[in-house]
């Protein structure tokens, strides 16, 4: 594993901005106002030939630890204890601030080996800023600006110490040992970061009864334990959990931050191979999460639908039964979406979920063998021809995997432009299944195999 560096420091000093200059894209939120940041995010960073897991924190607050600011500082303190050494982020532009010094203070009583960073050092004022930061207690600071990527150099040679030496583990991602890559979406207050939690058993994200906590996507590698493996080999499954912000009606997102962070769910559905979907027991089905459940399905993602606060449902077998009956309607495209209901608060169906998810993970990923594939073909359209519009027959010849991750296919023949919709989804629904790929999203694109330089049909 790859040793963890966490990036500390009090609201807007650029920890987000540094965080994605290390992982080399925009993954974490930015804005301008303070306190964007309220869980601790991770991702793998590289600088220059340096390898490493870098973390980024909220905002170091002095509060109530019962108030969201405090639970906020608890991630922050969590992410410290779990790293191997910590940049402190402080403002070239401000100078050293009280909380700055507070922050210090704290830094001080860990064991862990601190760099202090003086981020936005492109005025005159960052040297002001230097003399300061010498009575924090940590040596000379490394001088840098994260939004233009001056002084990478010297944070290098910083953190070299604490991160060189350590080999990176790497997955073939179509290898049933990877880590299943799953995204838990749904609208706010659902549930999906106690969830999560839940499922690593500890407080990892910032939870409670305000609406909208979650702003970033939080990935996290973590190992289930299958409690009965269909094989011992496989007992222990990596799974990548990524927590996403809840996703209201797009009318309804006004504020600049919201829309930000549905755009990142959004980009994490993009990036997971399963996506489970997060129903409130105690709300029902609406229609916005069978929007949500469209989205997934159209970005050819595999899908599970969890109906969560399974401890407080009432008339509990009515509203799965009515809840089932709404999706098969709703999800006409795709029959058979597995339905199951947890709670994350007592841990009830979370085996089940994450067992259908795999399952699920494993239709997305698989390949036909060409001669399955094709007598499968022959059978379908001698079973049931292609009409003959305007009397001109349509000859379906051959059919061919593309790909998968998801499972795409490519019909030859003749006039294919003029098959009819139902007989495209006749051949859709037989290869699902047929073939094995139950409620995965399957697509089947149509292809011309004339000769483009003859004269005959």
């Amino acid at each position: 594993m790859l040793p963890s560096i966490a990036i500390i420091g009090r609201p807007n000093v650029g920890k987000s901005t540094l965080f994605n200059r290390l992982v080399g894209k925009k993954l974490a939120l930015v804005d301008d106002q303070p306190g964007v940041t309220r869980d601790r995010r991770e991702g793998d960073a590289k600088l220059f030939d340096l390898k490493f897991r870098i973390v980024d924190t909220a905002g170091y607050e002095d509060e109530d630890a019962a108030s969201l600011p405090g639970r906020m500082r608890q991630q922050t303190e969590a992410a410290l204890a779990g790293a191997a050494a910590a940049i402190f982020v402080v403002d070239g532009r401000d100078g050293l601030m009280p909380l700055d010094e507070e922050i210090a203070r704290w830094l001080r009583t860990s064991d862990k080996p601190i760099i202090l960073v003086i981020n936005k050092a492109e005025g005159r004022k960052a040297e002001e800023t230097l003399m300061e930061a010498f009575a924090l207690g940590f040596g000379e600071a490394v001088l840098i600006s994260a939004e233009h990527g001056q002084g990478m150099a010297d944070l290098f040679e910083a953190l070299m110490p604490h991160v060189d030496g350590f080999e990176e583990e790497s997955f073939d991602v179509e290898s049933p040992d990877a880590p299943l890559q799953l995204a838990i979406v749904g609208r706010p207050n659902a549930g999906k970061s106690t969830l999560v939690n839940r499922l690593l058993g500890e407080n990892r994200l910032v939870t409670g009864p305000e609406a909208g906590i979650t702003r970033d996507s939080i990935a996290i590698d973590w190992v289930w334990h299958d409690p009965a493996p269909a094989d011992p080999d496989f007992a222990e499954r990596r799974v990548r959990l990524i927590d996403t912000a809840g996703m209201r009606k797009r009318a309804r997102v006004q504020e600049k931050l919201e829309k930000l962070s549905v755009s990142d769910a959004r980009r994490a559905i993009d990036f997971a191979e399963v996506v489970v979907l997060l129903l409130d027991a105690t709300k029902g089905l609406e229609h916005q999460d069978l929007k949500i459940a469209d989205h997934v399905i159209e970005e050819g993602r595999a899908l599970v639908i969890a109906i969560n606060k399974w401890d407080v449902a009432e008339n509990a077998s009515s509203l799965f039964n009515g809840i089932k009956a709404a999706l098969e309607d709703g999800l006409s495209q795709l029959k058979g979406v597995p339905l199951i209901a947890v709670s994350a608060a007592t841990g009830k169906g979370l085996d089940q979920m994450l067992k259908a998810a795999f399952d699920a993970r494993e239709s997305w990923n698989s390949r036909v063998p060409t001669g399955q594939l094709n007598r499968w073909f022959e059978e379908a359209v001698a079973a049931n021809p292609p009409p003959a519009p305007g009397g001109k027959r349509i000859k379906l010849r051959y059919v061919t995997q593309a790909r998968n991750r998801p499972p795409t296919f490519v019909v030859f023949g003749n006039r294919v432009d003029q098959l009819p919709d139902s007989y495209r989804r006749y051949l859709l629904n037989g290869i699902r299944r047929d073939l094995g790929f139950g409620a995965v999203p399957v697509r089947m694109n149509f292809r011309s195999s004339k000769n483009p330089f003859s004269t005959k049909d």
